[in-house]
């Protein structure tokens, strides 16, 4: 079962040919399933219209890209994979499609000769029952490539454990080695319904972020930690960190909390928790199934951020924490607390006694990120409320 995309519905049961769409037309993406030899692929195609073909697929068994590149030649693709890693010259397996009445059709030919018959058909899926997680109904609209590779994926249960009071039961999807959590107890049935769907939402948009993560050049890796922060009746926090390097010269770490609102089970924002400005707090950080704001409100957002909240952030910690935000000739480490730039955009979570914030730094300053300091008072937020009406610890 595909846990956490509908509770009662395989994955296998929602692609299917009829009363379904077919999608991915509308971005000039198609996307086909169907077998290459007997082997079952998933395949998307890319015509700029000029021509020129770019595309990928995967095997279902490995779930792991194989890029491609070419041409339309009247009415034959003609597709060359294109190796991520190793010798580029080499050469290469090739794919000659030819359109039928469903899709496409034709053969993939190795250098050496070795012969395989593709045949593919465009791909439907139907429509995402109710209980399916946002991040995943998102996915299946606007990437339905992406979609697919999740397909059959199942979770298996790990360990469970109780963590302030709450119990906590962990699942890990195993082809990824990604996990996360559920809460089965502490809150009311419709909270934890609520707020399981943000956490299997979640799980399940790592997994796809290491898939993709492993689709780009070079060499790549991707590992992720995560461990509940915070649990309390109105608010919760868990750190979900990242250490990868995706194709890049160097590893980087992303330490994104997920702050959620108990009572709504929707995520947090810092302007939900702490408003500085001028009438109704800016929203620009969305979920990941809310629609991409406008460059307006960017605008304002990072105005706001640059010019109000980051100068206030620094003035505050430099009063509560003035030998930990020494500048940087004051330091042996190099670490710049008493600069705005790394306050303007900091992750953050809820503590016991304030905000933790987590300032932002570059990759080669990322050891300035681990602060033992930087907690922001409860009743020093109070003063400040944000949209959400929260009972702080």
């Amino acid at each position: 079962m595909f846990k956490g995309l509908c509770r009662l519905t395989s994955v296998a049961a929602l692609v299917c040919s009829t009363f379904s769409t077919a999608l991915g037309a509308e971005s000039g993406k198609q996307v086909y399933t169907g077998t290459l030899g007997k082997t079952p692929i998933v395949l998307e195609v890319n015509a700029d219209g000029g021509g020129d073909v770019g595309g990928r697929y995967f095997y279902q068994k490995y779930r792991k890209d194989l890029m491609l590149s070419g041409k339309k030649v009247g009415q034959t693709l003609v597709l060359d994979e294109v190796p991520l890693r190793g010798d580029q010259d080499a050469p290469h397996p090739t794919i000659r499609l030819q359109p039928k009445p469903d899709g496409w059709s034709g053969e993939w030919r190795s250098p050496e000769g070795k012969v395989l018959k593709v045949d593919l058909q465009q791909a439907n899926i139907a429509p995402a029952p109710a209980a399916t997680v946002p991040f995943l109904t998102t996915l299946r609209d606007q990437s339905p490539y992406e979609y697919l590779r999740l397909q059959g994926l199942d979770l298996k249960k790990g360990k469970a454990e109780t963590f302030m009071g709450y119990s906590l039961q962990w699942w890990i999807e195993p082809k990824s080695e990604t996990t996360l959590f559920e809460v089965v107890s502490g809150y009311t049935a419709a909270e934890r319904q609520r707020i399981n769907q943000q956490l299997m939402g979640r799980l399940w948009q790592e997994v796809a972020g290491k898939f993709d993560c492993e689709a780009s050049a070079g060499e790549t890796f991707y590992a992720q930690t995560v461990e509940p922060l915070w649990m309390g009746p109105s608010t919760i926090s868990v750190s979900i960190a990242t250490e990868y390097s995706c194709g890049g010269a160097y590893t980087d770490e992303n330490d994104m909390p997920l702050n959620l609102d108990v009572k709504t089970g929707k995520t947090l924002t810092l302007e939900d928790v702490l408003w500085l400005g001028q009438g109704k707090p800016l929203h620009y950080e969305r979920e990941y199934n809310d629609a991409t704001p406008s460059s307006e409100s960017y605008d304002a957002y990072s105005d706001y951020r640059t010019k109000t909240l980051a100068p206030w952030l620094v003035q505050q910690l430099s009063a509560l924490y003035p030998d930990e935000m020494k500048t940087t000739t004051e330091r042996e480490d190099g670490c710049i607390y008493g600069d705005e730039q790394p306050w303007t955009y900091p992750s953050w979570y809820f503590t016991k006694s304030g905000i933790k914030l987590v300032p932002s730094f570059p990759h080669i300053s990322s050891m300035c990120r681990d602060t033992a300091f930087s907690v922001l008072p409860y009743n020093l937020i109070q003063q400040h409320p944000g949209s959400a009406a929260l009972q702080l610890p």
